[in-house]
């Protein structure tokens, strides 16, 4: 069964919380064995301070034992009774705080023995003591007591030398103990840092191997996406993509397929529908020329036949005929110029942009008087030599065409070059353009003059406009009523260029004259 993109992602989410939760269990019980060897380090140094200070009061008790049985102070005999209060506790807790049956706790219980059967020969002693001082008050040393025989022959001394070194053997073994516990917890402590350190590098790997291989899954299967889309806008309409995943992706390149067949239809239709309009539009103007033709040789008979009878306004009524016939004529090939506007595939080639003007200018047979300037700059263009030519002819042909005064007529061609696009301007003296009509004059049909005082179908600016725009420029008229008009447009460096840049028109006051 094939996982989707979400439970895969939902699983090595889940996958690497469980090793962080492992990590941070083993971290813990590891953390639990080095306080517990801590704990008994510190138990250790307890036990070893509790058997020091209760060794420390029986020779202060000792010492205050001797002192009284020389001088026969009471005064000496308080470290004693102090000692003696202290021991009562400081056994029973130092016995406890061992473990039962442990050689140390049989050690304290042999100790407790000894002092207790030193304390009874002590207790003897200083009760005879008291008893010759209270009969003879110049009692001195041990003269005068029962007892004194137990002196002689060391008996306190034994039970104290016994104590003693019973108390150092503790002591020594208690030492011991604790060297071994230090090293474990030593021990426990390096366990716990390589252990922890390992685990947590584990997991670290294990994450990141997981999140590589679903890296790799989503950038291989993305980039043969992102490689298909690329083809897509390329042109090839036929490109498909294998997926077999069963998951999201899947979904979206099966999306991408999709779109691909529909774009590619819709293509293989617009194409064939193209070819239909095309023959359309062949069969349309060729049978609405052939009238129009007629009417105009016919009108032609006319006149002929009828020689020089035929009446003054009769013979204006059939030039004016012959008139609008060519202007449909004119009509209907603008019609059909301006849908073939980028239809026709055309290689693009450098383009001396002076020599392409001084051909136009010939080209016009421009009236007496009329005059052409070309700026000191005009740049080398790989582009679409026919359409730039288009544009420059329409613009040149109408300011001439529309120029009230064509005897002191002057068109100034201009050229700024910018980081990606070329700004020319074509500006005239003419009679000028109102704001309000700015818009207006790039609409298919709409001039402003009468039909009848200039022969105009108001398709020229209409194709300049589509032939700027398909190139990625833009064009705009700067102009005043009585002040002439300057028509600006932009024309791309390159002759491909990225659907992404848009156009720039540079102010006029940029433009070189």
């Amino acid at each position: 069964m094939k996982l989707k993109l979400s439970t895969k992602l939902f699983a090595g989410f889940l996958a690497i919380s469980a090793l962080f939760a492992a990590v941070v269990v083993i971290n813990y019980q590891l953390s639990r064995v080095v306080l517990r060897n801590s704990q008994r380090v510190a138990r250790s140094q307890r036990i070893t301070g509790e058997a020091t200070t209760l060794l420390r009061n029986i020779i202060d008790m000792e010492t205050g034992f001797r002192g009284y049985l020389l001088i026969g102070n009471e005064v000496v005999l308080a470290p004693y009774y102090e000692g003696e209060r202290n021991l009562l506790g400081r056994f029973a807790q130092l016995r406890n705080a061992l473990t039962d049956g442990s050689p140390q706790q049989e050690r304290v219980i042999r100790g407790q023995y000894l002092f207790q059967q030193w304390a009874a020969y002590s207790h003897l002693l200083i009760g005879e003591k008291r008893e010759a001082l209270r009969r003879n008050a110049d009692q001195t040393g041990l003269e005068g007591l029962e007892h004194r025989n137990l002196t002689t022959d060391l008996t306190g001394k034994v039970l104290m030398d016994q104590i003693r070194v019973l108390f150092a053997v503790f002591d020594r073994e208690e030492a011991e103990i604790r060297l071994k516990q230090r090293q474990r917890l030593q021990d426990s402590i390096s366990e716990t840092r390589v252990l922890s350190v390992s685990v947590t590098l584990v997991t670290i790997l294990l994450g990141l191997l997981y999140a590589v291989y679903l890296v790799r899954q989503f950038s291989r299967r993305i980039s043969g996406m992102v490689v298909q889309a690329q083809r897509i806008a390329g042109g090839d309409y036929s490109t498909q993509m294998q997926d077999t995943a069963s998951d999201e992706l899947t979904k979206l390149s099966e999306s991408l397929n999709t779109m691909t067949d529909t774009i590619n239809t819709n293509i293989r239709q617009l194409e064939r529908r193209n070819q239909e309009l095309d023959q359309f539009a062949y069969v349309v103007s060729h049978d609405l020329k052939a009238p129009l033709r007629g009417i105009e040789t016919a009108s032609r008979w006319i006149e002929e036949d009828m020689g020089q009878s035929v009446p003054a306004h009769i013979r204006e009524f059939l030039v004016l005929m012959r008139t609008r016939v060519r202007r449909m004529e004119n009509l209907i090939t603008g019609i059909l110029d301006l849908a073939r506007v980028g239809r026709t595939p055309q290689a693009d080639e450098a383009v001396f942009v002076r020599h392409l003007l001084r051909e136009i200018v010939d080209s016009l047979e421009l009236p007496a008087g009329f005059e052409v300037e070309l700026p000191f700059y005009l740049p080398t263009i790989q582009t679409n030599r026919v359409q730039l030519q288009q544009v420059f002819t329409n613009l040149i042909s109408n300011a001439v065409k529309y120029h009230h005064d064509p005897a002191h007529g002057r068109i100034t061609i201009g050229c700024v070059e910018g980081p990606k696009f070329f700004t020319f301007s074509v500006a005239d003296n003419g009679p000028g353009i109102a704001p309000e009509y700015h818009e207006r004059i790039f609409v298919i049909f709409q001039t402003l003059t009468e039909r009848d005082t200039l022969e105009s179908t108001g398709v020229g600016l209409a194709i300049v406009k589509k032939l700027v725009e398909r190139q990625g420029g833009a064009i705009q008229v700067e102009s005043a009523e009585g002040q002439g008009a300057d028509f600006i447009f932009t024309w791309p460096k390159e002759a491909r260029r990225r659907a992404s840049e848009k156009p720039l028109l540079s102010a006029p006051s940029a433009l070189v004259p």
